[in-house]
């Protein structure tokens, strides 16, 4: 991995979107959710203040509109604060 976060950031790979319905209705690209949920890809050492609770291969719910969007060859990753996590699971 050619990105390491500093200080509390977390690199997140995205869960993909959901394809189709529970019922087999396949949704359109417009009307597709953000996903919240994803896998740590690669996590800070954190700060004095802040101890790194997750680590990598951590899968992890986060709000709607955290982190920031990157694109690390062709693929599509959310750089956020270890705060703007809500859950690991």
């Amino acid at each position: 991995m050619s990105i390491k976060p500093l200080s509390d950031r977390v690199l997140i790979l995205p869960n993909p979107a959901e394809e189709k319905t529970a019922g087999g209705l396949f949704i359109p690209e417009t009307a597709k959710e953000k996903p919240l949920a994803g896998k740590v890809i690669a996590a800070g050492p954190g700060t004095e203040e802040v101890k790194m609770e997750v680590k990598v291969d951590d899968t992890v719910l986060y709000s709607k509109y955290a982190g920031t969007e990157v694109n690390v060859d062709g693929v599509d990753y959310l750089i956020m604060r270890q705060n703007d996590i809500l859950a690991i699971i």
